[in-house]
């Protein structure tokens, strides 16, 4: 059965305090350790972080976590990915670098992650900046410049599992009690079997069935879910 790739607008803002940890819980400790020490890791010296998993892994929804604790805590970072503008310079009130989807870089992104990367390390002011960056290879099997291939296999590299069905069952049935909403076994299934599988797109589908159901004032069913689908 072909899955439904929804495009429906903004979904709520990602935390590391609702990312479920599974088998990736020495990087989700890992990132945690760096935003309580405002990019200093625990204390150390500021290491770059690189991540790397298949689609629908969480690369993307840790990052974009990453950069809301940071903003919480008053802490403005730098954000390049396959979308953004290549000409973007670094900035100096920036407590960190956030480059995700880097196996997708033109020539120019590379060139730009590249002196990001160079300038958070050896930074004007002798304050190193953390860089986390993501990517769908490991270091050694991505198709860049050498010279920034190299960098983001300096520190701390880990490798994202993918969560499995039953993760994935308990990840929307997680956030939905955070909500406040009751999804059914029949939901889930149909939630599964119908749309793309990886979590940002489910948690997205989720944020957004419960605005309808809210607006709808309804319970979130199969039903409900067709009919949003109608109507959106």
């Amino acid at each position: 059965m072909q899955q439904i790739v929804l495009d429906l607008g903004l979904a709520a803002v990602p935390t590391l305090a609702g990312f479920r940890a599974g088998p990736n819980g020495a990087a989700l400790a890992h990132l945690q350790a760096c935003v309580a020490g405002d990019g200093t890791c625990g204390g150390a010296a500021a290491v770059p972080t690189y991540l790397w998993g298949e689609s629908g892994s969480g690369k993307t929804h840790m990052l974009r976590a990453v950069r809301e604790s940071l903003r919480e805590r008053g802490a403005s970072v730098g954000w390049l990915d396959p979308d953004g503008a290549a000409d973007q310079p670094f900035d100096d009130s920036w407590a960190a670098v956030l480059i995700d989807d880097v196996h997708d870089f033109d020539p120019a992104q590379q060139h730009t992650a590249f002196n990001w990367f160079v300038n958070a390390l050896t930074p004007a002011d002798a304050r190193p900046r953390w860089v986390l960056a993501a990517g769908a290879l490991p270091p050694a099997d991505l198709a860049l410049r050498e010279d920034l291939r190299t960098r983001l296999g300096w520190g701390q590299v880990f490798h994202l599992q993918t969560p499995d069905e039953a993760e994935r069952r308990a990840v929307l049935r997680e956030a939905a009690e955070a909500r406040g909403v009751h999804l059914g076994d029949e939901v889930v299934d149909f939630m599964l079997n119908r749309f793309s599988r990886d979590l940002g797109s489910l948690m997205q589908l989720l944020d957004e069935l419960d605005r309808y159901a809210l607006r709808t004032q309804r319970a979130i069913t199969i039903p409900l879910i067709k009919s949003m689908l109608e109507n959106d």
